[in-house]
């Protein structure tokens, strides 16, 4: 009687490698094989010439490597120190999906990254789909960009209906430009992207740092390829709970935006000697509900239209940077003055393609990602109970992620992110306190999921996207960890970041001319 076999051990356990999984490897060893030959960036990123440029092949599908490929563009800063302070590439991605890095590599010259350039030659590049690495489009961007354009508060039925019409369109032109490759526009397959990228760049492991949606995709590569890490920053991150991809998401951050609208608010209100716009965040709301009803009879400009409005302001709800001039635009419009509005609202000519190829590559990932409601009366039933205690971003959110519900490529199960200790060298994630785009409770979900990582919190503050901004202690955090690997034992906290100053319009001889004030 032959003796029984052993008992099975956790390796035995392990499920075979996928065919993405094999695909990821084999295409990383080309890369890694065939490197990058960096040379002049495209012309039409008009880059300077201390960047320099190439392209990483990636398959199309990573089950099969064989099959069609696709050129990632690529761009890189050499490290400025001397050979015994490099530390090999350092990798950003800033989110999205849709958004290009490929400018990221100047930032080298700025005072908060000097010492961390010194160290790193600093890496950007296009995501797949992402102009100029094989762009997605599906629609015209003049007729994307048309304007002026309503956004009424309280949506009538009528107005719904022609909402899903313009969904249904747009999700039809993403298949229609994209045809069968539509489905391979995920997350997962960014993650994948990413090996690849570290394999061409010659490191073994990869340092890189993501803000905003990079987190999500950063997670999951940290699930994939634990072993492939070297160092992680995850700046404003993205609750990576599978229930909360990419439907529950975009919903929880509608509570989210009324809160730092209202922070936006009350600024000004405090500021009513500079703006006169109201004396408190109530009245500052009704002022900007006079602009927006006067622009959707009259558009400033005769483009600005309430969307177009919407569009600006919520820069101010994302970045504090804008708080002064919008202000000042509302409050010159206020007095008979519509030309800041207008300069500061209109879509730009010159933008209308990136923006259309942005929200193509952000519509195809997010609808890939993850199931979505394909039944109108929940997405109406939903947005409408959160729109009575959050009107600023809910319908807005609702309309741009409306194509989910009609989308004809197949869906994905999102990731299960999370990795157990030891698996991960120390990571770090960077959050601001009142961040509206990704609310703070993700970060303290992607911490409990990557066990061991670090979070650092800029109180009381919203900006999106913290890390080499304006606040000093978390900059120190961050050129801390970059430069020898140490985070805080588990959590720290800096104080917010100073507000902005407002700015006055002073009249001078009959010209506007900006003033700042004290």
């Amino acid at each position: 009687m032959s003796a029984p076999p052993p008992p099975a051990t956790a390796l035995d356990r392990t499920p075979p490698p996928s065919a993405e999984a094999r695909g990821t490897q084999l295409a990383a060893a080309r890369a890694a094989a065939t490197g990058i030959s960096f040379g002049p960036c495209p012309d039409e990123e008009m880059l300077p010439d201390s960047l320099r440029c190439g392209t990483v092949r990636v398959p199309l599908d990573y089950a099969a490597p064989y099959g069609r490929q696709i050129e990632l563009v690529v761009s890189r800063a050499l490290a400025t120190g001397d050979a015994d302070e490099h530390q090999g590439s350092f990798v950003y991605n800033p989110g999205g999906p849709g958004a290009s890095s490929i400018t990221f590599p100047l930032v080298g010259e700025m005072p908060e990254w000097k010492k961390i350039a010194r160290a790193y030659d600093i890496v950007g590049y296009a995501p797949r789909g992402v102009t100029p690495s094989a762009p997605l489009s599906c629609q015209d961007p003049a007729a994307f960009a048309e304007a002026p354009a309503d956004l009424p508060v309280h949506p009538s039925p009528a107005y719904k209906q022609r909402r899903i019409e313009r969904a249904k369109a747009y999700a039809d032109g993403c298949a229609r430009d994209a045809g069968t490759a539509l489905r391979h526009y995920t997350s997962l397959n960014n993650a994948r992207d990413l090996d690849v990228l570290r394999a061409a760049l010659g490191e073994r492991r990869l340092t890189f740092m993501g803000a905003s949606y990079g987190t999500y995709f950063g997670a999951v590569y940290a699930t994939l390829f634990p072993s492939h890490v070297r160092r992680l920053v995850f700046d404003s991150a993205v609750d990576p709970d599978p229930d909360q991809i990419w439907y529950r998401s975009n919903l929880d951050q509608s509570p989210a935006f009324e809160s730092r609208w209202e922070d936006f608010r009350t600024w000004v209100a405090k500021h009513d000697a500079v703006y006169r716009l109201g004396t408190d965040a109530e009245a500052v709301q009704r002022s900007y509900d006079t602009v927006r009803r006067a622009v959707a009879r009259r558009p400033a400009g005769g483009k600005v239209g309430p969307a177009q409005l919407h569009s600006a302001f919520l820069g101010a709800v994302y970045y504090d940077d804008y708080w002064a001039m919008r202000a000042t635009a509302l409050s010159e419009y206020v007095r008979g003055n519509p030309k800041p509005l207008a300069d500061q609202a209109s879509p730009r000519a010159a933008a209308a393609r990136d923006n259309e190829n942005a929200n193509a590559v952000y519509t195809a990932v997010q609808c890939n990602d993850a199931p979505w409601p394909t039944d109108w009366r929940v997405w109406d039933r939903d947005h409408t109970a959160v729109a009575r205690i959050a009107p600023f971003e809910t319908w807005a959110n609702a309309w741009m992620n409306l194509p989910c519900a009609y989308w004809p490529a197949p869906r994905q199960e999102p990731v299960d992110v999370r990795t157990e200790w030891g698996e991960l060298p120390p990571v770090l994630i960077l959050a601001a306190e009142r961040d509206a785009a990704t609310p703070y409770e993700g970060a303290l979900a992607l911490q409990r999921r990557l066990r061991g990582a670090a979070l650092v919190t800029e109180r009381g503050a919203g900006s999106h996207g913290v890390g080499g901004g304006t606040n000093a202690c978390v900059n120190k955090h961050l050129e801390a960890y970059l430069l020898t690997g140490r985070t805080p034992v588990r959590r720290a906290e800096c104080a917010p970041h100073r507000e902005p100053n407002p700015v006055s319009l002073e009249r001078r001889a009959g010209r506007e001319v900006p003033v700042p004030t004290v």
